[in-house]
């Protein structure tokens, strides 16, 4: 038993050692760089070199297919059925020529019609563009993930040891050395915001308060391994403005708020984000509602009026959707935010998906189980655009406001711009949807009717 004590010192040295150089090496090349908003472009090299190995498998898995004659792709392939932009009106007329050959305003109804209804219904059973938004978008190659690579199927023995390794890398190194991060970003966000939440209002306040939250963002986003790249800066919202993006992750926050200083709008929780939201209250002025009182959206409405209204306040985040879409579209904006009169700064964000999917499907993944992919995942890669403000013109409603903002950051991302309601995620199609597409129909026929009356 006494000969075994020297062995145990040793150990125990050798872990205090290596748990010294590991701290060390996070203070000197991240946390130190993440504070005066520094890079070494440790990052970019790591993201270069994963691209090389994923060219590299990829390709090797298409070799090991053709030689074994195994079908690459599967037959199904989830994109959208290719439909030309034309209204009801004109559907149905195509469909009277080609059958009866009578012109639209002949009958007043024709059999012929129901094929328009019938068509409609089976495209969006074969493809439907709102539910396949709530699911993880799909690859054209191999990450060495294997979470959503339906395509490639077949995949050789060194493959599947290059896996094994990139498993035992992401699980034993990357992700203890990211929760370290993590947890060291939100400790030092909570202290931080404390301390200076004691100060009395002033410059001094605000700009420690600034710093501090940008530290920490900054940390966080270095414990995703996210490497952001943001394009047209002197478009960053200001004071007095609200800040309008697409969302796809919760994470959006962070990747906004490690460029800019925001004030948050949500609702209160319990537990360590109930902890976080009662810091970061005391040293910026964020917008933080009750369970209640985000059901009164009057109440809503003025809070968030009267913060705008004050071009000394923090421009306010806001994700207007109002849930996490698949990183390949945009939906309906909520109008609520654009109905306060302030200025809108677009924001358009797409995340890489060959690195690792940001994609949050809530009703799939609780919190913690997507943050552990996130951390297990290779890397978080995205762009940011800032979009020129825009302002609400004379005779534009809150809804056709909404939509020309949202258009404005699909049109720049590269998503798909979509008019449902990503509602739709948790709740069957509004009844009002229905009935819009009924008035349309008898619209035209009842309408045809009284044209041929008074003639």
């Amino acid at each position: 038993m006494f000969l075994l004590l020297p062995f145990d010192s040793l150990v125990v040295n050798l872990l205090g050692i290596s748990i010294t150089v590991l701290f060390t090496l996070l203070l000197v090349f991240i946390i130190v760089p993440a504070i005066f908003g520094v890079s070494f472009g440790i990052r970019k090299v790591y993201m270069k070199t994963l691209l090389k190995i994923f060219q590299w498998a990829t390709l090797r898995i298409e070799r090991g297919a053709k030689e074994k004659n195994h079908p690459l792709y599967k037959p199904y392939v989830n994109g959208i059925i290719a439909k030309d932009p034309t209204s009801l009106e004109e559907e149905i007329k195509e469909i009277r020529r080609s059958g009866s050959g009578k012109a639209l305003d002949t009958p007043e109804f024709e059999l012929s019609d129901i094929f328009y209804f019938c068509r409609k219904g089976i495209e969006t059973i074969m493809d439907d563009e709102v539910t396949k938004r709530f699911s993880a978008e799909e690859l054209e190659s191999w990450n060495l993930l294997s979470r959503t690579n339906y395509n490639f199927q077949y995949i050789s023995l060194r493959l599947t040891v290059l896996w094994g390794l990139g498993v035992l890398i992401r699980y034993c190194f990357l992700l203890p050395l990211r929760v370290a991060l993590a947890f060291t970003g939100i400790s030092l966000l909570v202290t931080g915001t404390t301390v200076v939440g004691y100060l009395p209002n002033g410059r001094c306040k605000e700009f420690l308060s600034k710093h501090v939250h940008l530290m920490c963002y900054r940390i966080c986003v270095r414990a995703l391994t996210a490497i952001i790249t943001y394009h047209d800066r002197e478009n960053r919202p200001r004071n007095g403005g609200i800040c309008v993006a697409n969302h796809t992750s919760p994470i959006d926050v962070i990747i906004l708020a490690s460029d800019g200083y925001y004030a948050m709008v949500g609702q209160i929780h319990g537990g360590l984000m109930g902890v976080i939201q009662r810091a970061m209250v005391k040293a910026c002025p964020h917008v933080w509602f009750e369970r209640s009182e985000v059901k009164d959206r009057h109440l809503v409405a003025k809070r968030l009026t009267e913060h705008v209204q004050d071009k000394s306040k923090l421009p306010i985040l806001i994700f207007p959707e109002g849930t996490c879409i698949n990183n390949t579209s945009v939906m309906m904006f909520k109008k609520g935010s654009f109905e306060i009169g302030a200025t809108v700064y677009p924001v358009a964000i797409k995340y890489d998906p060959q690195f690792g999917d940001a994609f949050w499907n809530s009703s799939k993944y609780g919190m913690v189980t997507y943050l552990l992919r996130m951390m297990t995942s290779w890397a978080i890669v995205c762009s940011v655009w800032y979009l020129p403000p825009m302002t609400r013109q004379p005779k534009e409603d809150a809804v056709q406001f909404a939509n020309r903002v949202k258009s404005a950051i699909a049109r720049q991302g590269g998503l798909v711009d979509l008019l449902w309601d990503g509602g739709l995620k948790r709740e069957k199609v509004k009844d009002a949807f229905k009935e819009e597409q009924q008035k349309l129909y008898s619209k035209m026929i009842v309408g045809n009717h009284e044209d041929r009356s008074r003639s």
